[in-house]
């Protein structure tokens, strides 16, 4: 989260409520066969399970953090934010999670799941030590930007405890992380991948971990971690604490729910595909022969926009064709190194670049202020993946648009999609140069002079171990990188 709307009493664009810009995977080089007839079936939508019933009554929520039963130096640091009342979800999970029940969470992006978990991991963990290589906390996360986020979020509370945090994610090198890890760190927010790795150098133990998150679940399982994340819980301290938090919560967790959450609070601010009421959806009807330049004034409109594309080589291509014709553009994708990427994403937070052409490597986690459009330039592949791409726009309250462009022969595929992801969206067809498209998008002619924006240097990658945040999902039809 950012540090700019932080004074305003509790938002979600605090740096506090955890909504920094995460990571979110990227689309690998080949197109996946969904989202609008390119060839293949779209896989069925996860169902919803029952969840637990709650055997021990949760406590009630509370109006304000002050109401909290949280150290002293932990309630400054929240004042010192600028926060004082809870989001719903924090309201209602924080009481029973700081008195060491289990949590079952939903909420969507930009709902305040970072500090629901975050606050009461730290409170529990609040005046202990950990040693060498045997942390006290764990946050799992499926992605090197998403632990980004959580670590951003959770650090000047950590400080404020005086608990050292460490971040071990792939990508990065992995001796500094070892490094940190055998200097102690209480707190460590990790991707499956990574942590197997530095558990089988001998660089970390689990067993006095006691307090345990698993965040965004749902697409850790998506991914394919789920025996690395239940290899990894089995060694965690037995009958420590567990909270599970995410987007949505479907049959694809089902069995981390049974297995590891004992009598757990049940929490859900939301339905898993209920659409955001700030937020307007637009499927916008367009043409084989027109589609590039509806793409290109939509770019060029006053304001930040991302755009979303299947593949790293079709983003790469569509940020150099915008910044032949002057829109500020660069690509953000899953072949970026993580410098690279950190780069990027902070050019278009603080306004350098007004267009970043991304992959799915920016459909979760990552947040920037007063982002009101999206753009599914290709159409997601899933009601999942437009849920949390239009998951960047309409946070905590604020108004945003997302608008898909939408072929032929891709309005069959959309309209079941739209259906799944249970939303009504307004449908239009338009040209490049009607005033429909302005009216929806702000959509206006490039100025036609190009502009050259001199992208991060890139750095030598650091050594594969096999970690699945670098690999491929285990599901060959997405054909996607992480």
């Amino acid at each position: 989260m950012d540090r700019t709307a932080r004074k305003n009493n509790g938002s979600p664009h605090s740096r506090g409520n955890g909504y920094r810009p995460r990571k979110s995977g990227g689309a690998g080089s080949a197109a996946r066969p969904a989202g609008g007839g390119r060839g293949g079936r779209r896989p069925a939508p996860s169902q919803e399970f029952a969840p637990p019933a709650t055997v021990t009554p949760a406590l009630p929520a509370v109006e304000a953090f002050d109401d909290l039963d949280l150290p002293e130096r932990l309630q400054a640091a929240l004042r010192a934010e600028g926060l004082t009342a809870p989001f719903p979800i924090q309201a209602a999970t924080l009481p029973n999670s700081l008195a060491g029940r289990d949590v079952l969470g939903r909420g969507r992006t930009g709902s305040g799941k970072t500090l629901a978990f975050g606050l009461a991991l730290l409170a529990r963990v609040d005046g202990q030590r950990a040693e060498p290589r045997q942390p006290l906390a764990l946050v799992l996360v499926p992605t090197r930007e998403l632990a980004q986020q959580v670590t951003d979020a959770l650090t000047p509370f950590a400080r404020a405890l005086r608990l050292r945090l460490t971040t071990v994610v792939g990508g990065l090198p992995i001796g500094r992380q070892a490094n940190a890890l055998r200097t102690g760190a209480e707190v460590v927010v990790a991707t499956p991948g990574r942590l197997k790795d530095l558990i089988d150098r001998g660089d970390c133990r689990l067993d006095h971990v006691g307090v345990t998150v698993l965040d965004e679940a749902d697409q850790m399982t998506d991914m394919g971690f789920m025996p690395q994340v239940t290899a990894l819980l089995d060694q965690v301290r037995p009958g420590g604490q567990r909270m599970l938090f995410s987007a949505t919560l479907d049959r694809n967790v089902d069995r981390l729910v049974r297995t590891y959450l004992h009598d757990p609070v049940v929490h859900s601010v939301d339905p898993s595909a209920g659409a955001v009421t700030t937020m307007e959806h637009h499927l916008l009807h367009v043409e084989d022969d027109d589609k590039h330049a509806t793409t290109t004034r939509i770019a060029a409109r006053d304001g930040r926009v991302i755009m979303f594309l299947d593949t790293k080589h079709a983003a790469d291509r569509l940020a150099k064709k915008l910044l032949a014709v002057g829109v500020r553009a660069m690509a953000l994708h899953g072949g970026k190194s993580q410098s690279q990427r950190t780069k990027t994403l902070a050019r278009f937070k603080d306004g350098q670049v007004t267009v970043l052409v991304a992959t799915n490597v920016a459909a979760r986690g990552i947040h920037v202020d007063n982002l009101d459009l999206v753009v599914n330039v290709d159409p997601p592949g899933d009601h999942k993946d437009y849920l949390h791409r239009g998951g960047r726009t309409a946070r905590a309250g604020e108004s945003g648009t997302v608008v898909t462009l939408v072929l032929p022969h891709q309005r069959r595929e959309m309209t079941r999609l739209m259906a799944d992801a249970g939303i009504t969206p307004q449908v239009t067809r338009v040209r490049s140069g009607e005033d429909e498209l302005s009216r929806i998008t702000g959509a206006q002619e490039p100025s036609g002079v190009p502009v050259v924006i001199t992208p991060p240097p890139a750095e030598k990658p650091a050594a594969r171990t096999g970690s699945a945040p670098n690999g491929r999902r285990s599901r060959p039809s997405r054909g996607r990188r992480r």
